[in-house]
């Protein structure tokens, strides 16, 4: 069981090499003599009590063409079998995202899932930011529309985003002296909405912070676009170095521990000027990023800590 480990991620044909975590994490689990399976969230099931995943063992290649290969054929395996499964699939936030936190939370302790899937499915990732609200900017959760009219009454220039969404979909500003200003997409309309005041500062473009077990170990400025105010990395953003500012410090302080109380062990969080915005954990980004800016090697550091805690000598 040591030696493998598996990733629950998206389609791996398809992940964007310059900024998929995922890949540095598995690559660096790799040159520790681990064994890697991947697997599409779709393939995992439960038969007879037994929590199982057609996929692929795999080699990986640092290298932007070819970066993998499949050592075997489509196969089934038992994930109670691996020691570490890494649940890495990007949103949105459905029932099918939900079922495999579900079937995940079924697997003995004996296998660890990164982050716990139970935490996972609790912590939605725009809505975690409330447990610390003094460092939100006023925020509007709603499926009403007149609800959101309200609030963009009251602060006049808001940001508008599906709840469940992720890499800068369904984004957008609204700055009028009329409520019918307020722009979201159609496809939207039936689904819960968050509403925050603009923050002028998204001009610096918004921090991507990476705490690994509640330790703040790097971030990264994310810069919109030229006309943008999309700064995800996904969305056109541009990576710059960064240092702490702002409150940066005192929210670090503040998050980190209850992150380890969690058990979230792996975790973005996003902040824009003074302002909490996002906490991500399922498929947070930024480590190639921190990487290149810093001369470092996170996920180094992520393993050491991920094999200190669960004692792999």
């Amino acid at each position: 069981m040591k030696n493998k480990i598996a990733i629950q991620m998206d389609n791996i044909k398809t992940i964007d090499y310059d900024f998929d975590s995922s890949f540095v994490i598995g690559l660096e689990g790799q040159k520790r003599n681990y064994e890697l399976f991947y697997y599409h969230p779709n393939d995992i099931f439960i038969d007879s009590g037994v929590v199982k995943a057609k996929g692929f063992f795999l080699e990986l290649m640092d290298q932007k063409v070819n970066y993998f290969r499949f050592l075997s054929e489509k196969i089934e395996v038992k994930l109670e079998e691996f020691k570490f499964i890494f649940l890495r699939q990007d949103p949105p936030f459905n029932m099918h995202y939900i079922t495999s936190t579900y079937l995940l939370d079924c697997l003995p302790k004996s296998t660890t899932v990164i982050n716990n899937p139970t935490a996972v499915r609790n912590a939605a990732e725009k809505i975690l930011p409330y447990k610390f609200k003094e460092f939100m900017p006023p925020t509007l959760i709603s499926q009403r529309v007149e609800e959101i009219k309200i609030f963009f009454n009251r602060h006049k220039d808001i940001i508008t985003k599906p709840l469940y969404g992720n890499g800068g979909e369904g984004i957008h500003r609204s700055k009028n002296e009329h409520i019918e200003g307020i722009n979201i997409d159609r496809e939207y309309l039936e689904m819960p909405i968050m509403a925050q005041k603009y923050i002028p500062e998204i001009s610096e473009g918004d921090r991507r912070i990476i705490f690994f077990d509640g330790n703040y170990v790097g971030s990264v400025a994310r810069i919109p676009s030229e006309g943008s105010i999309k700064a995800n990395f996904h969305a056109g953003g541009s990576a710059k170095k960064t240092g702490l500012v702002f409150r940066d410090q005192q929210i670090i302080e503040t998050l980190g521990s209850e992150l380890k109380k969690l058990d979230l062990f792996f975790v973005g969080i996003d902040i824009i000027g003074d302002y909490l915005t996002e906490i991500n954990v399922t498929s947070p980004t930024g480590i190639k990023q921190i990487n290149k800016l810093n001369n470092v090697k996170l996920e180094q550091v992520f393993w050491d800590r991920l094999e200190a805690k669960y004692k792999i000598v």
